[in-house]
């Protein structure tokens, strides 16, 4: 049986000027999936990611504001059966959507615990303890740097706790955009270990774009493959793990 849908695009297009960067997209998240966009740098999946996240709203506006450069998107992105296209990104992190940012900005003259407290200060103190908790039992490496400045972390580090302020949130939906980009191979090992201990522990949905395919396609319950902004291919992890064509393009055999 299927699970209950939270997340629908339907296809959406996303212009800059004339330049197309997503290109009539359609895909779905269902409650409870580790859902994997892949596709090779510039391929759309940031845009995407923005598009959900609301961001694209912010920077259209921006845009239109100093006569700058024209976004117009088209299509429909539903979230838990409502239309929210337009919908601000401040109202669809209420909403239940975070986004955590390849390289999302910390505060790094604070220290890793500070930066925790500052992620949950809307949460009652009963809360943020319990999350503060359950995030250093998911990331023990940020346990043992609860009084290390956030931006003497390493870039394994820094992601960690990247995630960790968005988890704070309790988000319904949380959106990865590339968290595994610049990291050792070690590094990313513990991410992906992580990623799918969310899921599995806590029951987290998860939609995260990346173009290092190998280490997050065993962790996928579905995968979509995106070219030039374009949906190419669609699988389970382990159908798109077996795919020669990604094996060639994202493994390099």
């Amino acid at each position: 049986m299927r699970l209950a849908e939270v997340l629908e695009v339907k296809n959406l297009m996303v212009f800059f000027e004339n330049a197309l960067a997503v290109n009539d997209l359609s895909m779905r998240v269902d409650d409870g999936e580790i859902v994997g966009v892949i596709g090779s740098n510039s391929a759309g999946k940031t845009t995407l990611m923005n598009a959900i996240s609301g961001l694209i709203v912010d920077m259209k506006a921006e845009e239109e504001r100093r006569g700058g450069e024209r976004i117009t998107l088209y299509g429909t992105i539903v979230f838990k059966d409502e239309d929210i296209t337009n919908t601000q990104p401040y109202d669809r992190a209420r909403k239940g959507i975070v986004l955590a940012r390849e390289r999302h900005p910390i505060f790094a003259e604070s220290d890793v615990m500070e930066n925790l407290k500052i992620a949950a200060y809307l949460r009652k103190r009963s809360e943020k303890k319990e999350m503060i908790e359950y995030i250093f039992s998911l990331f023990p490496i940020l346990s043992n740097l609860k009084e290390r400045k956030a931006g003497f972390l390493s870039g394994g580090e820094q992601q960690m706790l990247a995630i960790g302020m968005a988890l704070i949130v309790k988000p319904v939906l949380l959106l990865l955009d590339e968290p595994l980009l610049g990291l050792s191979p070690h590094m990313q090992t513990i991410l992906v270990a992580a990623i799918r201990d969310l899921r599995e522990k806590a029951g987290n949905t998860i939609l995260m774009t990346e173009q290092f395919a190998r280490p997050v396609l065993p962790i996928l319950g579905r995968g979509y493959v995106i070219e030039n902004g374009m949906l190419t291919m669609t699988g389970t992890g382990s159908e798109l793990m077996d795919n020669q064509d990604i094996r060639a393009a994202y493994f390099g055999v």
